[in-house]
């Protein structure tokens, strides 16, 4: 799968940080990952993105769909995860009923703003038609207001909090598993926060209790078998929050998975 950069973090409500993230998770794999647990070398195809306009994010949505027209399975480091608005879009309009499994603390289905943001980008594409609230798998919730439970349950979006994660990640991923087989294609998003802070300090909102860096990687092992998987990102890194690079390492741990 080919590395596609997306350096910003104007998405983001402090819009700082995590646009130093893709650099950062590139040099560490290809200097700090030696092998991945399928015992070969990732040896990435990078490409990026500039941003030579931020003035909205409405203009940060259109650089980054042009950007990535004509990528086909890859994977997309942000940046915040207002990019999965972007990405996905394009994703679905060449993968006819394209679903997403999202790792995060958060369901991000928050509706506050005009323009897809970090906090809302699930429910943009979800309002606007181009994901099916049946296609959209959440995994790992634990931070969530009560608007945003009363929207995934009026909308019957599958998710899953941490609580009934905890003790049963082998049944909850034979679940999801079985699940995003009926999907036409298959998106995953990683917001680095899905992992408690334990792990992976290195992030804009840490929110305790949640999941060790070993069951994601177990997750998204199995998720990597499944045929119609085509593309992923990893989002919401912010290194100057990170402690002895650990949620940087992860990020690139991660990455060299899925190459």
């Amino acid at each position: 799968m080919e590395i596609v950069k997306i350096p910003t973090s104007y998405g983001g409500l402090e819009k700082t940080g995590s646009e130093k993230a893709p650099d950062m998770i590139v040099e560490t794999l290809e200097n700090g990952v030696w092998l991945n647990e399928s015992e070969k070398k990732p040896v990435p195809k990078v490409s990026g993105i500039e941003f030579n306009d931020e003035s909205s994010i409405k203009k940060i949505h259109e650089i980054i769909s042009k950007g990535i027209k004509g990528k086909e399975n890859s994977i997309f480091l942000g940046g915040d995860h207002s990019i999965t608005y972007s990405t996905f879009k394009e994703f679905a309009k060449k993968n006819p009923n394209a679903g997403i499994i999202s790792f995060d603390a958060h369901p991000d289905v928050f509706e506050n703003f005009e323009d897809a943001v970090h906090e809302d980008w699930l429910f943009h594409l979800i309002e606007e038609g181009i994901l099916k609230p049946e296609h959209a798998i959440i995994v790992g919730v634990r931070a969530a207001s009560k608007e945003e439970i009363e929207y995934l349950r009026k909308k019957k979006i599958k998710y899953y909090p941490m609580k009934n994660i905890f003790g049963n990640v082998e049944g909850v991923c034979d679940a999801v598993m079985e699940m995003a087989r009926g999907f036409g294609s298959l998106y995953v998003s990683v917001d680095i926060d899905a992992v408690d802070p334990a792990f992976a300090p290195g992030t804009g909102y840490m929110e305790p209790c949640g999941m060790t860096s070993r069951e994601l990687l177990y997750f998204l092992q199995r998720l990597k078998l499944l045929k119609n998987l085509k593309a992923l990102d990893i989002v919401e890194i912010i290194p100057d929050k990170d402690v002895n690079g650990m949620t940087v390492k992860l990020g690139a741990k991660i990455l060299g998975e899925f190459l």
